[in-house]
């Protein structure tokens, strides 16, 4: 048996140590480990709730908005608030467009390079290429010029000693397959995805203020002043710069996302069956278009033991199906106790132990919904709406396997998304959601400005006493929420259950491998010294480790010091 060690995880956010077993040439044990303590919880105690979405956001600089939006909704549910129509529509524009920009950012620029072989494509046909591109897709940029000015540019690299960007590869691992023209298309849409994904990410600017970290959310609704007549204002000649920036979008998802991710799917089928994991799956709904939360353009909910037909909606941003089932436990993770409770009843207190196979070895909590493990992220919002019946799911869902089953050559079902592989196709699936909702909250917001209705913003009132309150909402990653405990018009107790602290959590108070750690048993390891198929289970996850985690001085000293000149 050999142990590998894998840290620090690269190309994800934050710090995070994979710990496997590995006998016969499988892992048949792991541990996922966060390194570092997010202490956010313990930075708000006794603020304004009012504020807390400013500092909750700082938890990461990757998806930042994810965190503004549920911190608002938390404080608005415990006040029991309403949100003008229009502040709906503009957050779940940013929403969609930070979602997109984030699900390409993740396959092309974090995950597509356990795929590719960069190096191969040095000696692939650019008019080959070409034409596999072109039998995929009308995207027009699918030329043999394009593709011969991309191998060129390779070419560059490595004449100077160097990859560049493509540095630090398993380039000639026996696990890569696809052919040399298949990579070399891949690595043309890996630099095409630079100029989309920064297409989506500024209309999260134009409508948040900036990004990363917005501006714009309030408790009661946005701070956008909308007026049709005022340049300094979010008017219709703005609005109509945004609906262009949105349509350049729509044409990348649906004629290069979609597709790369079939053709990878295809080529590598055996990847269909291995990392499935935990298959408890959690949602919640997205993209509210009432001002009380309780119509959804996407909807979400639970499904037990991965049987679909046993699906539990959750209805509303009230559902006591999900604020009655969530818990943590610290029973192996660096805090101090060993308690499974409640958000609302949590407290956080480190305790470092040193790393222990069977104590604690994670400043990451391990959440539970209904006493076990889920899986959240999009392979879980999508089965979950595939299982509710959205039309838009099943269309995009059935298109994608019927591309990955033309491909391979054989029939691929919706069984096959219990997988590593299944997770990148259920991104893309997601991504493609989010573009149509992107376009129908456009529409609904310039159709309510012609009605003559310009509000943002409801002004919250702080009644005495203790108020309790939850938001959700469903990340890039997944289901994320917050919860607030706020007395006499100040926080009491907040605590934040993030989609990374889910699925990269440590063994839980019955000590059921957390998410990361199911999915990787099973898996094939070719070469232990270059552990690739560790990195492609991992990174079909998308880990962002600074939201399951945070740093914290207990002394209240300066941790840095910056100086702007």
């Amino acid at each position: 048996m050999a142990r590998i060690v894998v840290d620090p995880i690269t190309r994800i956010e934050g710090h995070l140590r994979i710990d496997c077993n590995v006998q016969n040439g499988k892992v048949d044990n792991a541990w996922s480990s966060g390194q570092m303590w997010r202490g956010i919880e313990i930075i708000l105690k006794n603020r304004d709730p009012r504020d807390a979405w400013i500092y909750t956001q700082r938890i990461c600089g990757v998806c930042t908005t994810v965190h503004a939006v549920v911190s608002v909704r938390a404080v608005e549910n415990a006040l029991n608030m309403e949100v003008p129509l229009n502040a709906q529509y503009i957050r779940n524009m940013i929403i969609a467009a930070h979602g997109i920009h984030d699900h390409m950012v993740h396959f092309y620029h974090l995950s597509a390079l356990d795929w590719v072989d960069v190096v191969s494509a040095l000696s692939a046909d650019p008019k080959k290429a070409a034409s596999l591109a072109q039998s995929l897709s009308d995207w027009p940029n699918n030329t043999w010029q394009e593709f011969k000015a991309v191998q060129d540019k390779l070419k560059g690299f490595v004449a100077s000693g160097q990859l560049g960007i493509f540095a630090n590869g398993y380039w000639g691992h026996p696990a890569m397959k696809l052919p040399a023209e298949v990579n070399l298309l891949a690595a043309a849409h890996y630099l095409q995805a630079f100029e989309y994904q920064r297409k989506a990410n500024k209309i999260t600017t134009i409508l948040g203020s900036k990004t990363p970290h917005i501006q714009n959310m309030a408790v009661g609704g946005v701070s956008n002043p909308i007026n049709p007549d005022s340049e300094d204002a979010l008017n219709f000649e703005r609005l109509a710069y945004i609906k262009a920036m949105i349509d350049e979008v729509g044409s990348f998802i649906h004629n290069v996302y979609l597709t790369d991710v079939t053709a990878v799917a295809a080529f590598y089928k055996d990847w269909l069956n291995y990392g499935k994991g935990v298959v408890n799956y959690l949602s919640v709904p997205e993209f509210p278009v009432d001002t009380k939360g309780t119509q959804f353009l996407l909807p979400g909910g639970y499904i037990p033991n991965g049987n679909v037909g046993a699906f539990e909606p959750i209805k509303s941003f009230n559902d006591a199906l999900f604020e009655d089932n969530v818990k943590e436990s610290i029973k192996h993770a660096w805090y101090d106790g060993e308690w499974d409770r409640h958000p609302y009843e949590e407290d956080t207190v480190p305790k470092y132990t040193d790393f222990q196979d069977d104590g604690k070895y994670s400043w990451v909590k391990a959440p539970s919904f209904k006493g076990k493990p889920a899986q959240v992220g999009p392979l879980a919002n999508v089965l979950g709406m595939y299982a509710a019946g959205h039309e838009g799911t099943q269309k995009y869902v059935n298109l994608a396997l019927s591309k990955v089953s033309a491909l391979a050559g054989e029939k691929v079902g919706v069984g096959a998304l219990h997988s590593t592989l299944g997770r990148h196709a259920a991104r893309c699936v997601r991504t493609a959601l989010l573009y149509d909702v992107l376009v129908q909250n456009y529409n609904l917001l310039i159709e309510n400005m012609a009605k003559g209705d310009f509000a943002t913003f409801n002004k919250p009132e702080f009644p005495s006493g203790e108020q309790r309150g939850f938001g959700f909402h469903e990340a890039p990653r997944g289901t994320l929420s917050h919860w607030v405990v706020i007395n006499n018009g100040k926080i009491k107790n907040y605590q934040a259950v993030v989609p990374s602290t889910w699925n990269a959590g440590p063994r839980g108070s019955g000590d059921e491998l957390g998410p990361y750690e199911a999915s990787l048993v099973g898996n094939p390891i070719a070469d232990e010294k270059k552990p690739l198929e560790v990195l492609r289970t991992i990174h079909s996850f998308d880990p962002c480790l600074a939201c399951a985690i945070h740093l914290h001085d207990n002394e209240n000293q300066d941790i840095s010091k910056v100086s702007v000149w």
